[in-house]
C-alpha cells in the first residue's frame, strides 16, 4: 500500500483507487498526480496476485474475498487522514467495490466506478467454460491467457507502449480467478439491493472492447440510491483514465467528487 499527499499537505478529501485486472498501482502514475495537484490524499495498493505481491500467485486468488480485504485495509489507513474518502475502482476494482460496499458498512462520501466489470465481451468457449467448474476443484491453479490485448484497453499510443515493457503486467490467469471472478458480477447483480445511499457516479467507456457496457447499464438501472448519475464517454476505450481525452474524464469525476464536499458542507475551491 502507498499513500500520496497532496503539494500542498492540506487535502480536502482522500481518494481510495483500486486497480483493474492484470495491472497494478504503478499504470496510475498520471491519475494519483492530478489528483494530488487538486488537493487530494491518494491511497492505493496492489490487488493480491497482482503487480507486486506475491510472484508465485501471480494471477491466481483462492477467494475473492481477498480483494475485498485488500480494500479494507487501505480504507483504515485513508480514515486517518480524517477526510471525506471516495472509494474509486476501475473494472475488476469496479467490481471489488461493488461486493465491498454489499457485504461491509464502510463510511464514503462517494463512490466513483469506470468501467466496471460487470459482464465480460469476451468469454471462454462454452465447453471450456463447463470444464472449468471441474478444474476449480481439480487443478484451481492451472492458467490459461487472458486473450486480452493492450490495444483493447486503450487508445493511447504512450500508454501502449510503456505497457508493452511492463514486467508486471499479469498475462495469465488461473482457473480459480476466473471462477470467483465469474460468482461475484452474479452476486453484484442478485445483492443490488444491499448498496448503501451513497452518491454515486458510474462512468463507462463507449467503445468498450473488454466489458459489457450494456451489463453495466442493466446493473446500474436496478439502483435505488438518492444520489447516482451514469456517464457514458463515446468512442472511449476500456481505460477511460487513460485515453487522450482523459483530462475531460478527470475534469468531469473532480467535479462530482467536489460537488459532494459541498453538499456535506465542505467549502471547495
Amino acid at each position: 500500500m502507498w499513500k500520496w499527499d497532496p503539494e500542498d499537505g492540506q487535502g480536502k478529501g482522500v481518494i481510495v483507487m483500486i486497480h483493474g485486472a492484470f495491472e497494478h498501482h504503478g499504470r496510475y502514475g498520471w491519475l494519483i498526480e492530478m489528483w494530488r495537484n487538486s488537493g487530494f490524499h491518494v491511497v492505493m495498493g496492489d490487488l493480491p496476485g497482482q503487480g507486486t505481491t506475491s510472484r508465485s500467485k501471480r494471477g491466481h486468488i483462492e477467494r475473492f474475498d481477498e480483494y475485498i480485504s485488500a480494500v479494507k485495509e487501505w480504507l483504515q489507513a485513508a480514515y486517518q487522514f480524517d477526510l471525506p474518502i471516495f472509494l474509486l475502482g476501475h473494472s475488476l476494482g469496479g467490481l471489488v467495490a461493488i461486493r465491498l460496499l454489499q457485504e461491509e458498512r464502510v463510511k464514503l462520501a462517494g463512490v466513483i466506478l469506470s468501467s466496471p466489470c460487470l459482464g465480460l465481451l469476451h468469454t471462454p468457449p462454452k465447453i471450456l467454460d463447463v470444464l472449468s467448474y471441474g478444474l476449480n476443484s481439480l487443478v484451481p491453479s492451472v492458467k490459461f491467457t487472458t486473450g486480452l490485448s493492450i490495444e483493447m484497453a486503450t487508445r493511447n499510443k504512450e500508454v501502449q507502449e510503456i505497457d508493452l515493457n511492463d514486467t508486471l503486467y499479469v498475462t495469465k490467469v488461473s482457473v480459480r480467478w476466473y471462477r470467483e471472478m465469474i460468482q461475484a458480477v452474479k452476486l453484484a447483480f442478485t445483492d443490488v439491493s444491499k448498496m448503501p445511499d451513497i452518491p454515486f457516479l458510474v462512468m463507462q467507456a463507449g467503445d468498450d472492447k473488454i466489458v459489457d457496457k450494456s451489463e453495466v447499464k442493466k446493473w446500474f438501472q436496478q439502483l435505488s440510491l438518492s444520489e447516482m448519475h451514469f456517464k457514458e464517454w463515446p468512442k472511449l476505450y476500456h481505460e477511460i483514465f487513460n485515453e487522450p481525452e482523459r483530462e475531460e474524464v478527470f475534469a468531469y469525476t473532480k467535479s462530482f467528487v467536489e460537488n459532494c464536499l459541498r453538499s456535506i458542507g465542505y467549502v471547495v475551491d
